[in-house]
Parts: structure tokens; sequence; C-alpha cells
């Protein structure tokens, strides 16, 4: 029987068969003189020392970090470098002109990896774009023309009215007429001042209204006004001392947008001009009465010192519209009648 048996045999607790009792003499002997190996061969040669396995345990750990780093590293050289070329791409560069034509693009220098080690991309200088503001489409401003009386068309050839209070008068062409008439009035001391005249021409046809001592009244809304012409009146100012001039205008209604929901049972609110051919108008009335583009309607009532004053030529209401194209509006600016309503309107004069 082999060791590694009898020494199980040994310890058998159910093993009653007469055994030599042993002797701790020589067990201690064997205990202290040499390991007792548990195999029919000796194994010692094909096992590792402790110190080897804790070499072999370090090259692995070492052999891992290395493999790590590596893998890192070209991740990062992929990541940060383009494909391989021959040579390096050219920088982009933009000239000041190009930069403002076109803001929206953008100049980034790239960098692309060489055959040389280490390659440094050095990026060109590159204009920035500077933001530059949306030109904005305006409408052309007639510039107001300070006119004498004394140089008007046709000065040899009118004749004046005056109101009956004395304060407005202005100068017409002979052979037209002035028709007055009562104007409104709040209370019997400024029934005498509230006068109204009817301006017609030699065929007897009404082509102005001019009032003095009215009260004010009116509504106004949203248009786009394009004025064809404009002079100042020097002979009028209002209580403020504003400028009041002359002008020959046409006018869109444009609707007028309102924020919140539309009303129950109404049309959705619309933006933009009103369909319809547009109003001309020819009047006097302050400075800033009289704007170009998109703006109020405002009024042609000038506040003075006896009451409002208001004075307007008038188109014929039958028809609409008053010119057929603006063209045909311009061309209407040189004739004969259009000189003697502007004239008139520009001799008004109040003391």
């Amino acid at each position: 029987m082999d060791p590694i048996k009898n020494q199980i045999s040994a310890i058998d607790p159910w093993d009653m068969n007469d055994a030599p009792e042993p002797k701790g003499e020589e067990a201690l002997h064997r205990i202290l003189s040499g390991t007792t190996v548990f195999s029919d061969a000796n194994t010692l040669s094909n096992v590792a020392s402790l110190e080897k396995r804790r070499a072999r345990k370090f090259q692995i750990a070492g052999g891992l970090f290395l493999g790590a780093a590596a893998v890192t590293a070209g991740v990062l050289v992929a990541a940060n470098f383009g494909p391989v070329g021959a040579t390096p791409a050219p920088a982009a560069t933009f000239t000041s002109a190009e930069a403002t034509a076109a803001p929206s693009a953008s100049a980034t220098p790239s960098t692309t990896a060489t055959p040389t080690p280490a390659p440094t991309a050095t990026p060109t200088a590159v204009a920035t774009p500077q933001p530059t503001s949306t030109p904005v489409a305006t409408v052309p401003v007639v510039a107001p023309t300070p006119v004498s009386t004394t140089t008007l068309p046709h000065a040899g050839q009118v004749q004046s009215y005056t109101f009956p209070d004395g304060h407005l008068s202005f100068s017409y062409p002979v052979g037209w007429s002035v028709k007055t008439e009562q104007g409104p009035y709040l209370s019997e001391e400024t029934k005498a001042a509230s006068q109204g005249a009817t301006v017609m021409d030699s065929a007897g046809s009404p082509v102005a209204y001019i009032y003095s001592g009215f009260y004010g009244d009116g509504t106004a809304g949203l248009v786009d006004r394009t004025v064809l012409d404009r002079a100042v009146v020097p002979g009028v100012r209002d209580v403020n001392g504003s400028q009041v001039e002359f002008g020959f205008s046409s006018i869109q209604p444009q609707y007028i947008p309102y924020e919140g929901p539309p009303y129950e049972g109404m049309p959705s609110p619309q933006s933009g001009p009103v369909e319809g051919p547009p109003t001309y108008i020819m009047d006097v009335r302050l400075t800033s009465e009289l704007k170009a583009g998109i703006s109020s309607s405002g009024t042609n009532q000038i506040t003075m010192p006896n009451g409002v004053m208001s004075a307007y030529v008038l188109f014929d209401p039958a028809k609409r519209p008053t010119f057929a194209t603006p063209a045909a509006a311009t061309a209407w600016m040189g004739t004969t009648q259009y000189a003697q309503l502007k004239s008139m309107l520009l001799s008004l004069n109040y003391i």
C-alpha cells in the first residue's frame, strides 16, 4: 500500500483493526525534518516559486497597460487628424469684401495630417465677417419748397377773399367764384367766426373747400402715403407755431392689426394693403401730418386762435379712382388747373 492510502486508513475512525500506536517522537521528527509530498511522483520541479508568480503578474499587468495606452493614443490621433495626404490642404482665406458680401460663410482652418512627423497646423488669419444691417426700403420724400406769395403762378390774374372775422384770406383766379355758408359752432359767441367757403371754377363746378373758425372732429386710420408734391405755406402757422404745408399725395388704406384671438364669428385679422384704388388728396396740413410711407392718415385740421381751419381740393366724387393710374396723376400736375389750385392753397394767410 502506498503512503497516501496508509495515512487515510490511519485516520479512519471506523477502522478498528489493530494498528500500531503512532510514536510521537517519530511524527515530530518527520514534521521538522521535511515535507511529505502526497503524490506518487515528485512534482516539485513543475511548481513555480512565489517570486516567479509575482513577477509574471507584474509582466501581464504591464503589457495590458501598454496595450490600453496604445489603443487610446490611436483613437485620439484618428479623431484629430484627417486622411493622410501627400501635401497639406491650403488654408482658406477671405478678403474683407468677400466677408461682407456673404456674412453667413465663415472660414474654419482645417488641419490635414502629412507624412512628416508631428505636423503642426498653423491657421491663416481670416477676416471675421462683421454683421451688416439689412437695407430697409424707404419711400422717397419730396422735400418741402418754400414759396413766396409774390411769385405764385398767375399772380397777376387773381382776386382775394377774406373771411368775415378778418383773420383768414386767400387768392383765387379771376373768373372763379366763392360761395360762403354758416359753419358749425358750439355757442353764439363762436357762431360769427365759423364760416365755410366753397370755391368754384369758371364753369361753376366746386373745386375746393376752405373753412375757418370750426371746431375739430374726425377720425384716422392706417395708410401707405406717397407724397407727389409738397411746399411750405408761408402765411399760416398753428397756435403752437408749427409749420404748415401744401401737399398732393395718394394714400392706400392698410388693414389695422390687432392682438389676441379673433372674435367669435368674425373673420381672421388681416395685414397689408386693402384691395382697391388709392385715394388722392390735395390739401394743407401740419408737416407732421404729411408723412410718407405707412403711418396714420392724420388730419388736415389746423388749430388757429379763432378755431379750426382747413383747406382742400374737391375731386369729382363720381370718378373712382380720381386718376386711372399714378402716371395720370403725375401728368395732371403739369396742367393749368393744378397750378391754379396749388397757387390758391399756398396763398392762404392768417393775421
